[in-house]
């Protein structure tokens, strides 16, 4: 996985996001779709593309990747991405705050259903081929509107709620793509396995004693033996976002 990214001389740069190089940040109006966006202007734009929308209740991001590995093992850039959405998280968390992963890809506060993220890569990419690019997307719900009274939807949370105060989406954005080179550069120089780690730290019970992620992205349910129990497929479990409501295009509530 790397960000050595072209020169691209049609990037779009937008937003007044305080990025490391080579991000670059590219904004959408209020209800743009960033996962989408990203999706379509990844072959042009390059590694390092990140594109944002500016909303008031929601952190909405998508950053564009350039995977050096085939596309069965490169899907593990969802655990990388994860990692470093929850360490920016932790950066801005009150103390004592959990912030842990429903499988694949839900994030939770304490519990509660705050955000999630997906993995995108080009319909035509093989197994075994690497692919030109990979998206990884996030959203985070900073607050919930519509004049819902307290405790109607007690299985949701928002950052404001949970004590994240004046953490905008800029801030949280910019933390991240910090938090994200350091974990790419730990995969590169180390391997995968301190992000596997990092990652199922977070996890949320699953049933057995251990679980490892195997070489394709798969969570491996293992007995105290050490031997292979269970798995869940990660490809299939990507098809699906189910943190992600379809009818308003927000995390669940």
């Amino acid at each position: 996985m790397t960000f050595d990214a072209k020169s691209r001389a049609q990037a779009t740069v937008g937003g007044s996001l305080d990025l490391p190089p080579p991000f670059r940040a590219v904004a959408l109006r209020e209800f743009g779709d960033a996962f989408a966006h990203a999706m379509r202007i990844a072959d042009t734009e390059g590694a390092g593309t990140l594109v944002h929308v500016g909303r008031f209740d929601l952190v909405e991001f998508a950053v564009v990747l350039e995977p050096y590995e085939p596309l069965r093992s490169a899907r593990r850039a969802l655990y990388a991405g994860l990692g470093a959405l929850a360490d920016a998280l932790a950066v801005h968390a009150p103390p004592e705050k959990s912030i842990t992963f429903g499988w694949p890809a839900t994030i939770l506060i304490d519990g509660g259903l705050v955000g999630g993220a997906r993995l995108g890569w080009p319909a035509h990419s093989k197994e075994n081929d690497v692919p030109d690019w990979l998206v990884f997307g996030t959203m985070v719900r900073t607050a919930i509107i519509g004049g819902q009274e307290p405790g109607l939807h007690p299985l949701a949370a928002a950052l404001d709620d949970e004590g994240f105060f004046d953490l905008g989406p800029g801030r949280l954005v910019e933390t991240f793509a910090r938090h994200l080179m350091v974990a790419i550069d730990a995969w590169q120089e180390d391997g995968f396995d301190r992000l596997a780690r990092n990652y199922l730290l977070r996890l949320t019970a699953a049933p057995g004693p251990r679980q490892a992620i195997d070489l394709n992205g798969d969570l491996l349910l293992l007995g105290s033996d050490g031997h292979v129990q269970g798995r869940r497929a990660l490809v299939s479990a990507l098809e699906t976002a189910t943190w992600l409501d379809p009818a308003t295009g927000a995390p669940r509530l």
